[in-house]
């Protein structure tokens, strides 16, 4: 899979690269092997995994064979974002 990176994205990378340590391999890594790709705004996908104690969250597009990358950001609100698995046999 190809990966596309905007510049909004590189730049936001650089940035939690310097706070939180996210470098440009960790958010490809994240982009080929999420654990979990949820719905995000204007037809994005996000792409998403558990880091520290927070979320490690990569809004992309689908483009052809390759996946752009919108924005690249960090949070603690795991509640938030975090889709369970809803079994259908819990009442």
């Amino acid at each position: 899979m190809k990966i596309v990176w905007t510049k909004h994205a590189e730049d936001r990378q650089k940035e939690w690269e310097k706070k939180m340590g996210i470098t440009h391999s960790d958010v490809e890594d994240l982009l080929k092997n999420p654990q979990q790709i949820v719905p995000g705004d204007m037809d994005a996908l996000v792409a998403q995994s558990k880091r520290g104690n927070g979320l490690l969250r990569v809004p992309f597009k689908d483009i052809g064979g390759s996946r752009k990358i919108l924005t690249v950001y960090w949070t603690s609100k795991i509640e938030k974002y975090w889709k369970e698995e809803v079994s259908e046999n819990k009442v």
